[in-house]
């Protein structure tokens, strides 16, 4: 029989193994605890904490704690006031706990892996940082891992603490640099078997788009996509206009073949008439990800700071912290007040000038939000004239064009409004997008421009796109028909699952706390060739349970209800896996 190790969750069966080895390692071994005649140890946590197990079959060898921030409280709670460790009040701190191994395991890999799966078990849930109480003794192993002590030692029976902090992505990527032969090891000989992939994404930014993976990255079985459905990603339901696929496939061959106009000049052009902006306010871009990368490799450097909403389009912390390596904070939105940006709120955070640059998606991508354009304006006109502000406006073809900050912009020097043409325009394929700023700004902006940054195809397509508003309106229409109607049939499926819809082309499910994990929802409707989105690392707001589905056809729907409806029927006939060990009551 196979001894490999493995990694999964806990389940209920766990429960007494964990609390006698709590005993045995606590309180008779470290004398943290007074040894009591039933050899076991209860944490007050274990309602709340998840539990990562190392198996070698029926054999368990050690355990993980993780204490999320959604609990509410922590473990260092009962050492430290708020006041004194403020970080445990930050919306995106985990923490690590109790990371103990069987005695004769303790030279081996199962320590390592633990810690090694609880960082990417955090990282899935979209943790930022993690929080820990390590031994004082051994401090120096701890910030050789990346860990840093924070300046508070706490005392546990007879051992002292240090309380040690430390960035996820820093600490994975550490691992994963310092440690890379041993992990693409371990990798080949473990049973990964927790609902976080093993490996972290090694460059780039996680978006969706896993359907695609499913259809073939090598374009060798596009007749897959015939069988994919691919809600994971926001790309249109509907083809574009007709005059844009006229462009694509009337005068292929010229199309492909010919050198478009160097500056997009006739984009540019057609792009001022219909949105009443003059010309030189305007800069194009092959999508809106190469607006973004290089406006903001422009304006940023690693001393700036960027304000970002939370849960937010996720380009946006990619470029600013991983790219550029810029100060990065979180205005955070709240579920319970609909994922709307409170004005007031919001005007306090950036009030000092501290920033640099405020991002705001508006609609938000994802929680499909729409912040209406008279409070935005109010906001930015009364904030500090050194902060600049840069407005996504992808999705607000679905809202109205009248909502819109791009006039705005086009005045004032703080404001840049990037509209990117894939979504309402059906053009993702082709990548076409504009930002709209003052006329200094955007002259900035096309000279660092590359010429022919724009395709011939694009430039048509987009061109022919925005003669025919009339075809736009008609789709646009219908796509919230759609909406309303998915989002019925989802609702009607499990009363315990919520169900919001956004103002674009998608909605969100959140599962109830205690059940599957979106993780798990996602992966069970791959098998019916249904592709979805876990929104999980996106945030920790969404505590792991927050699914998004992209609007597609009548037939696609049908396809994306039946999907769910037959997974939660699998996830529950397997719910003996649980997302926490309880306390016995």
């Amino acid at each position: 029989m196979s001894r490999l190790l493995s990694l999964r969750s806990a389940t209920t069966g766990d429960q007494s193994w964990i609390h006698a080895l709590r005993h045995r390692v606590y309180a008779e071994e470290l004398g943290q605890h007074l040894p009591n005649a039933e050899g076991r140890l209860v944490d007050g946590l274990d309602g709340d904490n998840v539990y990562l197990v190392a198996a070698r079959c029926a054999d368990r060898v050690g355990f993980v704690s993780v204490t999320p921030p959604w609990a509410g409280r922590y473990g260092l709670d009962k050492y430290l006031t708020r006041a004194e460790l403020p970080l445990l009040d930050e919306s995106d701190v985990f923490e690590v706990r109790l990371l103990t191994v069987e005695p004769d395991e303790r030279t081996g890999t199962a320590g390592a892996l633990l810690m090694y799966a609880a960082l990417r078990w955090i990282a899935s849930r979209g943790g930022r940082r993690v929080v820990a109480m390590g031994r004082a003794d051994l401090v120096g192993m701890y910030r050789a891992a990346g860990l840093r002590p924070v300046g508070r030692t706490v005392r546990s029976g007879l051992v002292d603490f240090e309380v040690l902090t430390g960035e996820v992505a820093a600490l994975t990527r550490g691992a994963a640099g310092r440690h890379a032969a041993t992990l693409t090891r371990l990798a080949a000989g473990v049973d990964w078997q927790l609902d976080a992939p093993f490996a972290p994404r090694p460059d780039g930014c996680e978006h969706g788009g896993a359907s695609f993976t499913a259809i073939g990255a090598d374009f060798r079985t596009l007749e897959r996509r015939h069988e994919v459905v691919a809600a994971d990603v926001l790309d249109a339901w509907f083809p574009p206009a007709p005059g844009a696929r006229a462009m694509l496939t009337e005068e292929a061959g010229w199309v492909s073949r010919t050198s478009p106009p160097t500056g997009a000049e006739g984009l540019l052009a057609e792009l001022a008439a219909v949105r009443s902006l003059p010309p030189q306010t305007l800069a194009v871009g092959a999508g809106s990800s190469d607006l973004i990368f290089r406006a903001f490799g422009r304006w940023l450097t690693s001393t700036s700071r960027v304000l970002l909403m939370d849960p937010g389009y996720g380009e946006y912390a990619h470029v600013a912290e991983r790219v550029i390596g810029c100060s990065v904070d979180r205005f955070q939105l709240r579920r319970e007040e609909g994922w709307r940006i409170d004005p007031a709120r919001l005007s306090a955070v950036v009030a000092d000038g501290a920033y640099d640059l405020v991002v705001v998606v508006n609609p938000n991508n994802p929680t499909g939000c729409h912040a209406p354009a008279a409070e935005l304006r109010a906001v930015i006109t009364a904030a500090p004239p050194r902060t600049r502000w840069w407005i996504d406006e992808a999705y607000l073809g679905y809202v109205d064009p009248v909502e819109s900050l791009a006039p705005f912009a086009a005045r004032d020097p703080r404001v840049v409004v990037c509209t990117s043409m894939s979504k309402t325009y059906a053009l993702s394929g082709v990548r076409a997008a504009y930002l709209v700023a003052e006329p200094g700004t955007a002259a900035e902006l096309r000279r660092w421009t590359p010429p022919w940054a724009v395709g011939l195809p694009a430039q048509l397509a987009a061109v022919a796109a925005l003669r025919d508003p009339a075809y736009y309106t008609s789709v646009l229409r219908r796509t919230h028909e759609l909406r309303r109607q998915l989002a019925a049939d989802l609702a009607a499926a499990d009363a315990s699952v919520t169900v919001e819809e956004s103002v674009a082309n998608f909605l969100t499910l959140t599962l109830p706390p205690g059940g599957p994990s979106a993780a798990s929802l996602v992966a069970e409707c791959r098998r019916h060739d249904v592709y979805l989105r876990d929104l999980s690392p996106l945030s920790s707001s969404y505590e792991g349970r927050t699914v998004r589905v992209a609007v597609r056809d009548t037939g696609e729907n049908a396809r994306i209800v039946t999907a769910y409806r037959a997974a939660l029927g699998e996830l529950r006939a397997s719910s003996f896996v649980l997302p926490a060990v309880r306390a016995a009551q």
